[in-house]
């Protein structure tokens, strides 16, 4: 096998494809390089068929730490579980490839994306896809491609789209949209924008088109550079499970039993109708026919149930729980649910509930990130969970899986854009969603539960976010957008369409299509109605809450921000962080200081004043004229030190110490005592010089009311030139007898 490697310049970026090289015994491998970010992406098709009755794909992106350079944290230092960024990487590439293999495909199928280099300018998700469709199709899999993914973004200034920004542009941009699919449809959305509107969204989506249409062609180019060294392609044959005709024949027999059994509201009920009509069809067939049929049984019960659903819509107009197609379930929305957390909300849509809590943070306490990335921490965390009880099953309780991180980062995504800013609002925010019950759009009730619980606890939103799941059917030459889709709606129908915004536009969305003759014209009504959908989940809420409280509730921190010289931040904080750990341990309040000298202090009751005030006390320089009750800390015979400011002290001077001569410093003064004192002089170099205010009696002063002055304040005598007598008048007999020392006289 020969390597070849092509590069290609697309939108101002520069690309690179390579095969045959590495990973040679996959069934397809490929590398695919954004300027010096490469990732590699592998696929290996199973040789046997599965006995499943789904499509068994895996899809796996792996972080590695040595892409940047960087030595993994924790204890064992190298990679472990994936991070959330791992995890959305491999749903985004994931969601467009799952749909583009062929009904009946039972193989299991692993796709492997590595990142190799991260160079911290391009990043590394959405080549990934590109990467997969490439290894699949030199690998000769049997696949509707190529595919591709691309990001979008919108320059702020000049409203110009960019395909696959770098960081830098990322972060001049008000929209972060991935798309993926093929030249002619789109399979995937993901998206959060700085309340776009639905015009501006729709151009953006068909730029993305267009340029996937780019990557694709790229894609075939490289291929036949590829076939020109190594032979043709080989493409591999799997088989497929066929529908039985007989059993095909047999089950939609049921056909009106099923339409019946689906029509109702109640969704355990409508669950249990349609079970006990599947299991009355099943044993219909013998023993024998079951084991036969094994595999396409509950293949065709599924086709019955989706087909009867379909086909109740597109006739009749009405669903299955008797709504209109642009009809929202019953709603009920409370604020404040729970006592005592910083803030709450429960939002109710059908049989759908969820519980969204508000808690509160110093900034410290955002969440630090280890990842490839070069985003450090996440001041916002979304948490989304979605327990087996919600949907009345029993299941294991553990780690967030995948869809759960997915649609916590939908709802994270759909708020980031109306949060107030660090220094706006100091505050590290954590919104939990609890999914009490389910029946379809969870993630939705998600993000308007936390509209709720941010606004209850006093957040300062810009504006309040609502959030609709909308659907689609195409049947019998028929198409049909539903709004606010329950479960069964998401399973069966064509389309899962999840937007979010507030009364000015889109802050986010997220789509999964299976529809091929999905149109611009069907995504701009879907947009439309889901916009009228979003107004009215909306207005509901505002009834209930209408802004966010003017106060953060008393059991949340209270958080104050003030500025230290830089050159203060040393005092504060201290050796080791003795004085900071030192403020926090005695006034209860916690301290978090920044570069810039911001210095954020958060707590309850009082000690975020008791704490500021000890910041203050700190940093402060005494002024002249400024007077202190101080404590002497140390005696000199010239004077005493006393301490006016936690690590300010001044000299209070013997001559200033008493009323008349004091002949020793410890005549008056002892270490320990308190002394009243004002600032007369503080020096260039800030030494401070002292007056005592409460002078006591000198002992043994013949004149106590005229104090000894210092010699600096004495006039100046003036002397005589004093004619030197170089005679020792000591005689040995006095004790002299030592040579006397003389100055030396220049001869005239």
């Amino acid at each position: 096998m020969t390597l070849v490697s092509k590069s290609f310049e697309l939108y101002g970026k520069t690309y690179t494809f390579e095969a045959g090289e590495l990973a040679k015994q996959a069934t397809g491998a490929a590398l695919v390089k954004q300027g010096d970010t490469t990732v590699l992406t592998t696929v290996v098709v199973s040789r046997e068929r599965k006995n499943y009755d789904f499509f068994p794909l895996t899809v796996d992106f792996i972080e590695k730490m040595y892409a940047v350079g960087r030595i993994p944290g924790g204890y064992l230092k190298r990679e472990s579980r994936p991070s959330e960024k791992a995890t959305l990487t491999s749903r985004m590439i994931d969601r467009p490839i799952r749909p583009s293999f062929p009904d009946g495909f039972r193989n299991e199928v692993q796709i492997v994306a590595t990142s190799l280099v991260a160079d911290q300018i391009n990043p590394t998700d959405v080549i990934c896809t590109m990467g997969a469709s490439l290894a699949m199709t030199l690998g000769g899999v049997p696949f509707e491609g190529p595919l591709a993914c691309v990001r979008i973004g919108r320059n702020r200034e000049t409203h110009e789209f960019i395909v696959n920004p770098t960081y830098e542009e990322r972060a001049n941009s008000d929209l972060d949209l991935e798309l993926a699919g093929t030249r002619d449809f789109i399979s995937m959305v993901e998206a959060s924008s700085d309340e776009i509107t639905e015009e501006d969204m729709l151009a953006a989506m068909k730029f993305g088109q267009e340029a996937i249409g780019a990557f694709c062609d790229a894609q075939l180019m490289f291929v036949e550079a590829y076939e020109e060294l190594n032979g043709a392609i080989v493409q591999r044959e799997y088989p497929l499970d066929e529908p039985s005709a007989e059993v095909h024949e047999r089950v939609f027999a049921h056909y009106d039993e099923m339409a019946c059994a689906l029509a109702d509201a109640d969704k355990l009920a409508r669950q249990d109708k349609v079970a006990a009509l599947k299991e009355a069809i099943i044993a219909e067939f013998s023993d024998e026919e079951q084991e036969l049929f094994e595999r396409d049984l509950p293949v065709q019960l599924k086709k019955l149930e989706k087909q009867a659903m379909r086909m109740m819509v597109v006739e009749t107009g009405e669903r299955v729980d008797g709504r209109r197609a642009d009809e929202i379930r019953p709603l009920m929305v409370k604020p404040n649910y729970l006592p005592l957390v910083h803030g709450s909300g429960l939002f109710q849509r059908g049989q759908t509930q969820v519980l969204s809590v508000l808690s509160l943070g110093m900034l410290n306490e955002a969440q630090r990130l280890d990842t490839i990335e070069p985003e450090e921490t996440k001041r916002y965390m979304h948490h989304y969970n979605f327990p087996p009880y919600c949907t009345g099953e029993t299941g294991r309780m553990g780690a967030p899986k995948r869809r759960e991180i997915g649609h916590g980062n939908l709802a994270e995504r759909a708020l980031l854009p109306v949060l107030p800013t660090e220094t706006d609002f100091p505050y590290a925010i954590r919104v939990v969603s609890e999914v009490m019950e389910s029946n379809g759009s969870s993630s939705m009730a998600s993000t308007c539960g936390s509209t709720l619980a941010l606004m209850d606890g006093g957040v300062p939103l810009k504006r309040p976010v609502s959030g609709i799941a909308m659907g689609l059917i195409q049947e019998a030459g028929k198409t049909v957008v539903l709004s606010d889709i329950q479960g069964l709606e998401d399973f069966l129908g064509d389309m899962d369409f999840k937007v979010c915004g507030t009364e000015r536009g889109i802050t986010a969305l997220q789509m999964d299509n299976k529809a091929t003759g999905l149109t611009f014209e069907i995504l701009a009504q879907a947009l439309q109605q889901a916009k009228e959908g979003r107004a009215h989940i909306l207005n509901t809420m505002l009834q209930a809450i209408s802004m966010p409280r003017e106060t953060t509730r008393p059991t949340a921190p209270r958080i104050v921000s003030i500025t230290v010289p830089v050159d203060k931040i040393r005092e504060v904080i201290g050796t080791g962080g003795k004085v900071i750990r030192a403020i926090q341990d005695e006034t209860g309040a916690s301290v978090d200081i920044q570069e810039d000298g911001t210095v954020y202090v958060g707590g309850t009751g009082d000690t975020v004043e008791m704490a500021i005030e000890r910041i203050q006390l700190i940093v402060k320089v005494p002024e002249v004229g400024e007077t202190y009750s101080g404590r002497v800390v140390a005696l000199q015979p010239f004077g005493a030190f006393v301490n006016l400011l936690p690590g300010k002290d001044g000299l209070l001077h013997i001559s200033r110490a008493a009323k008349g001569r004091v002949e020793k410093i410890e005549d008056v003064l002892n270490v320990g005592d308190e002394v009243q004192v004002e600032v007369i002089e503080v020096d260039d170099r800030g030494k401070i010089s002292l007056d005592r205010l409460d002078k006591p009696e000198a002992p043994g002063s013949a004149n106590a009311d005229a104090p000894r002055r210092e010699r600096s304040d004495r006039p100046r005598r003036s002397r005589a030139p004093r004619e030197f007598d170089y005679t020792d008048r000591r005689s040995p007999g006095d004790g002299g007898g030592r040579t006397p020392r003389r100055r030396h006289v220049e001869s005239e």
